[in-house]
């Protein structure tokens, strides 16, 4: 366990971590923080780390990533939390842990959709807790990857991380120039697009048994823009009996995950934590 090092700052990049005095993020890097967060980069071995900072010893981020499996890639430096409340922001909440890390290499859409499960395209979605939130969706339903437009996403930032929750490790933010192109080509990879908005039908997860399905969401407000409406399969949206009549784009996207997953449902569900080992 080494001392702190003194830090010079560096210009932060587009959509950057936030940056006290010694705390900017060179770019191409950002910081993480917060115990799930670091837990689950330091457990990604695609993850290059160039500080790891903690408030003590023994914290719960490395204790949780040593169960995980995971063989430390750098040494901890020991800090004071005053310390991380300065270079953070005193409205972050980093749990006593916090990692400057490189961003994670970007996967092409082809290489994504060789992992299995369904998709989540995302129209202008630009709330990075929005997004973060979205992929702790993703994980928990076994989604293959969120397709993104580039310009119109949020970059990689603790603030993400930390909503994700972990996820962000293990789910692949896929970034496209073109939102309309990487329709066509998730269509031509298999995949039947369905545009998650009002004016079709209800989203029914079992009539889609056998066909791999991507959901497109818009951004809350707008909804999906009118050209990748119409590049669609279909438009189908949620069944909601109550009085409201729009949801946050990420409890859409969880609900018609859930949705997608009904059809696989077992009869009896038992928590992860609870199965016994065969």
């Amino acid at each position: 366990m080494r001392t702190p090092r003194s830090g010079r700052p560096s210009r932060r990049p587009r959509g950057g971590s936030p940056a006290g005095r010694e705390g900017a993020a060179p770019a191409g890097s950002c910081w993480l923080f917060g115990t799930h967060a670091v837990a689950a980069a330091l457990a990604n071995p695609q993850r290059v780390f160039q500080r790891l900072l903690v408030t003590e010893a023994e914290h719960p981020a490395l204790l949780a990533a040593r169960e995980a499996g995971a063989v430390l890639r750098i040494e901890p430096e020991l800090v004071q939390r005053a310390q991380l409340d300065d270079m953070l922001g005193e409205e972050a909440v980093h749990q006593g842990v916090a990692a400057l890390v490189k961003a994670l290499p970007n996967l092409t859409l082809e290489e994504a959709l060789e992992r299995p499960g369904p998709v989540l395209v995302l129209d202008q979605v630009t709330d990075p807790r929005n997004v973060g939130a979205i992929l702790r969706s993703a994980a928990a339903f076994g989604a293959a990857c969120i397709v993104v437009q580039d310009r119109n996403a949020p970059e990689e930032t603790a603030v993400l991380a930390k909503a994700a929750s972990g996820a962000l490790e293990t789910v692949p933010m896929v970034r496209e120039v073109n939102l309309s192109r990487a329709i066509e080509a998730l269509q031509k990879g298999g995949c039947w697009t369905v545009g998650l908005d009002a004016g079709g039908g209800l989203l029914d997860g079992p009539a889609f048994k056998g066909r791999r399905v991507a959901l497109v969401l818009g951004a809350e407000g707008k909804g999906l823009r009118r050209l990748t409406r119409e590049s669609c399969d279909e438009i189908a949206g949620l069944y909601m009996p109550g009085e409201m009549e729009s949801l946050n784009v990420s409890v859409a996207a969880a609900v018609g995950l859930y949705e997608l997953a009904r059809e696989r449902m077992p009869s009896t569900y038992q928590p992860a934590a609870m199965k016994k080992p065969t």
